[in-house]
Order: structure tokens, then C-alpha cells, then sequence
């Protein structure tokens, strides 16, 4: 049961992120005060997601093919949320 839980939540946060497109659609999202709030959320559940997976494959010990996926996914979303904070570091304070 808990493996299915866990690679339920890793399967879905890793729609997550798409769901940026149909936001930032709208003129509000687009406008300085909401864009980084925005951005800084989907950047925070990105890396949270990352760690939970990383969490569950190896302590949960939870290795399906479909958690490898996720694992696999989740990193590189890491890697990605790791590197736009970093930009967005840079650009704030410079």
C-alpha cells in the first residue's frame, strides 16, 4: 500500500509543473509582483517533489519501474529548480 502511495504522489507532481502554461496565460500572472510568486512556487514544488521522490526510491525503498521514471524526471526537475532560483538569485540581487 505505501509503495503505490508514494509512486501515486511522485506520478503526480510530475504533471505539476506543466500546469504553468495555462497559468501564465492569464494577464495577472504575467505582471512583476505575481510572476515571481509564481514562479517561486512551482520552483519550491519542483525541489520538494525531487527530495520526496529521492526520499521514497531510497529509504521507502520503493523501486518500481514506474518510481525509476519518476526518480529520473524529478531529478532533472532538481537539477532545473536548482538553476532558476540560482537565475533568479542573480537578477535580484545584482
Amino acid at each position: 500500500m505505501k509503495e503505490k502511495l508514494f509512486t501515486a504522489i511522485s506520478t503526480v507532481l510530475l504533471i505539476f509543473p506543466f500546469t504553468i502554461f495555462p497559468v501564465r496565460s492569464n494577464p495577472w500572472a504575467l505582471e512583476s509582483p505575481a510572476a515571481e510568486t509564481i514562479i517561486l512556487i512551482y520552483i519550491a514544488v519542483m525541489l520538494l517533489g525531487g527530495i520526496f521522490t529521492i526520499v521514497a526510491y531510497n529509504r521507502g525503498k520503493v523501486k518500481n519501474n514506474l518510481m525509476k521514471i519518476c526518480l529520473v524526471v524529478h531529478s532533472i526537475y532538481v537539477a532545473g529548480g536548482v538553476v532558476l532560483l540560482g537565475m533568479m538569485g542573480v537578477t535580484k540581487f545584482s
